[in-house]
């Protein structure tokens, strides 16, 4: 029996790579770690200019060029802590992004002008955070942010002129507003409201000065499956994510006045979006409904527009990665297309509506180009209670697949999932001679709402069982050495890797927890004030520390 837990630094890991003696050369960790040559590529508006992110004397920054060109200028000179979060003005005539105070996450929203390189600042205050709600090209005057200057507890929304630099509020948050909901007129129409007993209401107005009525209610059962995405471009009825009746969640049409329900397209075995996000397609100009992504092992995509699909046929066979479309000119003739691979690096293409091709921008990391990166290999198995756990391997490239040191590489949230894809600390696990493995537990997201419950009460127990039965599957498969296994996270996968020394049936010589709670009541009694809606989910999915 092991009486010895280890928790060491993560690097202390690489000491391991002795213990596989494949053919693979060493990956610097500078290479892997460091900041790629270019990212997050952004079109203008406009469709003239682009933008992304790249060192400038070691620190994050901005930079702009014509489409077409691969040489540009940097449009910010930040020497503090870098830039990471940016988005073009609707008008294209400037890039605006956010900053902090030293991590404070007191966020200031700021813009520079793409011709002159003038800076000023839309909005910042020492104790007040702007989160940037939306932003429409056919709204090319105006976006809308949320501040909590008023009452830390509540980000109310305003209305910024661009030209002015004025804001204006246009929705008071009266408490527990989860998500606002704008609809393609640029109006805050509805609010997602969390409730103590963790259920949720959807409240909508017909205007920004009417009255503010329920239209739904999801229990907390389908509270994390379940969400409104927007509304029709007639207004008369929303789109919602709702797993209702059913155990995934799925598009459905609300009609405001009838409040009938009807089904616009579903996945039975996955959750076509999570609490936070639901990639719903819809035309710049027009507002109409086009296309849905969602996870399942690896990115899908449905058309909701037949006109649509001759366009993702084009992608599908451009590139073999998993593709997401993500910026778009507000004429709709040109979008910016993101190629996610999981042994080379990840590009960016310029695709032509018109003529359906496609022109390569760059790829994020070149460097990576000829080195020798692993394979990520979807995988799942049955739990010890019936329940079908996913999860990805990652094993080390040239070494037989036979009693390998193994590395559990646990995400965070919990309602958050492992994605197939580049994982760079995958890669670098891989490299040094582990196999890597990924495992969503129950709790994470995307698998339905059985999944999700299944996790309720269950912390340090069911959900690290889940992992520790990942190992065993390993084990039986021939692919783990059962006496070299670690299990490693952060933030919740940090506190998975403390159960897992804990509570971890023997199973674990090595744990490592990277800023993970060790103690569930000091973490819920010390959320910050932009958690409060947080707090029933956290309560009665995890545990109340009273």
């Amino acid at each position: 029996m092991r009486r010895l837990v280890l928790l060491v630094p993560p690097l202390l890991l690489v000491s391991a790579a002795l213990a596989a003696d494949g053919p693979a050369a060493l990956i610097p960790r500078a290479t892997l770690f460091g900041d790629p040559e270019r990212s997050a590529a952004e079109l203008s508006p406009d469709g003239v200019h682009y933008a992304w992110l790249a060192p400038d004397e070691g620190y994050s920054n901005i930079f702009v060029a014509e489409v077409g060109s691969t040489e540009g200028k940097a449009l910010t000179h930040d020497r503090h802590r870098g830039l990471y979060f940016y988005f073009w003005a609707p008008d294209g005539k400037s890039v605006m992004f956010l900053s902090d105070n030293d991590g404070d996450e007191n966020w200031g929203l700021h813009a520079v002008d793409i011709g002159t390189g003038e800076r000023r600042t839309v909005f910042a205050a020492p104790d007040a955070q702007v989160n940037v709600l939306a932003v429409e090209s056919s709204h090319p005057d105006e976006i809308l942010i949320e501040i909590n200057d008023r009452d830390p507890l509540a980000h109310d929304v305003h209305r910024v002129d661009l030209a002015t630099g004025t804001h204006t509020m246009v929705a008071e948050n009266p408490g527990r507003v989860r998500f606002w909901i704008i609809d393609p007129q640029m109006r805050v129409r509805g609010m997602h409201v969390s409730n103590e007993d963790g259920s949720f209401d959807f409240l909508v107005r017909d205007d920004e000065t009417s009255e503010w009525r329920n239209v739904a209610h999801w229990e907390l059962e389908d509270a994390i499956t379940s969400r409104p995405i927007g509304f029709s471009v007639d207004g008369a009825s929303a789109y919602l994510l709702d797993s209702r009746g059913r155990n995934t969640g799925a598009l459905v049409e609300l009609d405001l006045a009838s409040g009938g329900t009807k089904m616009l397209f579903e996945d039975p075995e996955y959750d076509l979006g999570d609490v936070f996000f639901v990639d719903l397609l819809r035309h710049p100009a027009t507002g109409d409904l086009q296309a849905i992504t969602w996870m399942r092992d690896r990115r899908a995509w449905h058309a909701l527009d037949p006109a649509f699909e001759p366009h993702l046929a084009a992608l599908r066979d451009l590139h073999e990665g998993d593709f997401t479309i993500g910026s778009r000119s507000a004429d709709d003739g040109v979008w910016f297309v993101h190629y996610d691979d999981d042994d080379s690096p990840g590009a960016y293409y310029a695709y032509d509506t018109a003529s359906r091709t496609a022109t390569l921008l760059f790829e994020d990391a070149p460097e990576f180009a000829d080195l020798p990166l692993a394979a990520c290999e979807p995988f799942s198995f049955e739990a010890r209670d019936g329940l079908t756990i996913h999860g990805y391997l990652t094993f080390p490239v040239g070494v037989p697949r036979e009693n390998l040191p193994t590395v559990l590489n646990i995400h965070g949230g919990p309602w958050f999932r492992d994605t197939w894809g580049m994982d760079i600390e995958d890669q670098w696990l891989a490299n040094r001679g582990y196999l890597a493995i990924n495992v969503n537990y129950r709790a994470s997201t995307t698998y339905g709402k059985k999944s999700i419950n299944a996790a309720d009460h269950e912390w340090g127990r069911a959900m690290i069982q889940d992992v520790i039965d990942a190992v065993r599957w390993a084990v039986a498969q021939g692919y783990t050495d059962p006496d070299r296994v670690a299990i490693y996270g952060w933030s919740f996968g940090g506190y998975q890797a403390l159960c897992g020394a804990a509570f971890g049936e023997d199973t674990f010589a090595c744990a490592v927890d990277c800023v993970g709670p060790a103690n569930l009541v000091t973490f819920m009694n010390s959320f910050p004030p932009q958690w409060e809606t947080r707090k029933p989910r956290f309560y009665l999915r995890g545990g109340h520390p009273d």
